[in-house]
């Protein structure tokens, strides 16, 4: 039997994952059949996620594609300089700590169903609610076109090339559109559980094999040391000020993701958030932490790969590794089934929330008030399919390598943290100056990013923070609030 990934073993493996996630959202569907007559119930699972499965689907969310399939080739390029990603995950905790219990339980207060929802109730401005999905859109876009790549290159080097990298996207993007139209947030929570469980037993197994099979850390380390001294390297000063300035930028970028906001929202407690929250503080460690490891490794598990040839490191490690021996084998095999579902998962709860988004604070607020839920839910579903099409034509030719791609949505989806996060906390922030702080923080990143400005080796999406929150403190200041409008913010973030 030959136990390298390649062909019809590798098929098969996608087809039974494939299946699984298709039968949990059958199973939740015929368990849950009201869900699809109400907005709450469909897009957060009627407010009643447990400790295990908020982990669970937190988990999915922030440890996805990029993590298992972007960041170790990102490691192979740059060496132990990418070290940084581990405190990538700890700023993202750091950053729901500021404000999610306190949303969550102002969600709870209101009924909010999406982020852009507490916009509109803190605010109560067309413009500034407008503005803000627009920035939250974009950023669920670029993501969820992320996934769409991961999920073509993991496809590809599961099956050793026999499915092609555009049939692996088309075929578990179907998958996704069924199981996600059948059970909502629920299908989305319940597979982020089982492909979570089988993730993390097959990184560390990964971990392990690379160890015997590719010699370690030590082995790599005496190869970088003769042939690729630079990547055993610190950085210099303008290196560090990049790694700050990503800190900040992805700690508060992902954890104002809508997604993510979403979860929140689905608690069934606050008590259930905060241990939600406890166990995923050991995550950046756990995942983060060995995905590293593993990119490390293969420095010189495959020297001299070019940029393109190490976005299928893990594919190859995975591949050499099941050929050793047949506990390996099934270890990579549940390994690269967990990958897959679990880019396939977080891709479905994006497009969750994109619909959401659409057909509750777009369609709903400002197209046709009038609409049932049923039909609210009906249009969001139906965006969310063209936009799938849509994004799926980019991802046909991926313009850029996963880390690439990660980084560039945090420029303009971190531009609504200030109205988001500080509105929690100032009665006198002013609703004038949070929609001319984000058009500018936007404007500010978008011209630097496609100009490719850079100053002081700071992200060019903080710069643009920089000025959002200036003119949101600066602006609120000189503008008097009146007492009317202060009293009236003072009740709706009460308590």
């Amino acid at each position: 039997m030959d136990l390298a990934f390649s062909g019809w073993s590798g098929i098969l493996i996608l087809a039974v994952y494939g299946l699984i996630m298709l039968g949990v959202g059958v199973l939740t569907f015929l368990k849950n059949r009201n869900m699809h007559k109400s907005l709450d119930a469909y897009y957060l699972g009627g407010r009643g996620l447990g400790v295990m499965v908020l982990f669970f689907t937190f988990f999915a969310t922030q440890y996805s594609g990029n993590t298992v399939i972007g960041y170790p080739p990102s490691a192979y390029r740059q060496g132990f300089e990418y070290l940084v990603s581990v405190p990538f995950f700890i700023m993202i905790i750091m950053a729901y700590l500021l404000f999610a219990p306190r949303l969550y339980t102002l969600g709870k207060k209101y009924k909010l169903v999406t982020p852009a929802q507490w916009f509109e109730k803190r605010y109560k401005s067309k413009a500034v609610t407008i503005l803000a999905s627009l920035l939250m859109l974009y950023g669920l876009g670029n993501y969820l076109l992320e996934q769409l790549v991961a999920i073509g290159q993991g496809v590809s080097g599961l099956t050793g090339g026999t499915i092609p990298y555009q049939l692996g996207v088309i075929f578990f993007v179907v998958i996704m559109l069924i199981y996600g139209w059948l059970g909502g947030m629920r299908s989305v929570a319940y597979t982020d559980t089982i492909q979570g469980i089988a993730l993390l037993f097959g990184v560390f197994m990964l971990l392990i094999g690379s160890i015997i099979y590719f010699g370690g850390l030590p082995t790599s380390a005496d190869y970088m040391q003769v042939f690729s001294p630079e990547k055993l390297g610190i950085p210099d000063a303008p290196g560090v000020m990049n790694w700050l300035s990503l800190l900040v930028l992805i700690g508060i970028g992902a954890a104002v993701y809508p997604h993510a906001i979403q979860r929140i929202f689905s608690a069934k407690s606050e008590k259930t958030l905060k241990r939600s929250f406890s166990r995923m503080a050991w995550m950046p460690f756990l995942t983060a932490g060995v995905v590293f490891i593993i990119g490390i490794i293969g420095i010189n598990a495959f020297p001299d790969l070019s940029t393109a040839e190490s976005e299928q490191l893990v594919g190859m490690m995975a591949s050499t590794i099941a050929s050793q021996n047949v506990i390996f084998y099934w270890a990579m095999t549940l390994l690269f089934g967990g990958v897959i579902a679990a880019i396939v998962s977080t891709a479905d709860s994006i497009l969750l929330t994109f619909s959401s988004i659409i057909s509750n604070d777009l369609y709903g607020n400002y197209i046709n008030p009038e609409a049932s839920q049923r039909k609210k839910l009906l249009v969001g579903k139906l965006v969310g399919v063209v936009a799938v099409g849509i994004l799926i034509l980019v991802a046909w030719f991926p313009p850029a390598t996963l880390y690439q791609i990660f980084v560039l949505k945090f420029e303009l989806l971190i531009q609504i943290s200030p109205g988001l996060i500080l509105g929690l906390y100032w009665n006198r922030l002013h609703t004038k100056a949070v929609f001319t702080g984000m058009i500018a923080g936007t404007l500010v990143a978008s011209l630097m990013t496609v100009f490719n400005l850079s100053l002081l080796g700071i992200a060019s999406g903080l710069w643009g923070l920089l000025l959002n929150i200036v003119i949101c403190v600066s602006g609120s200041l000189i503008m008097n609030v009146s007492a009317v409008e202060e009293n009236e913010a003072k009740k709706v973030v009460a308590l």
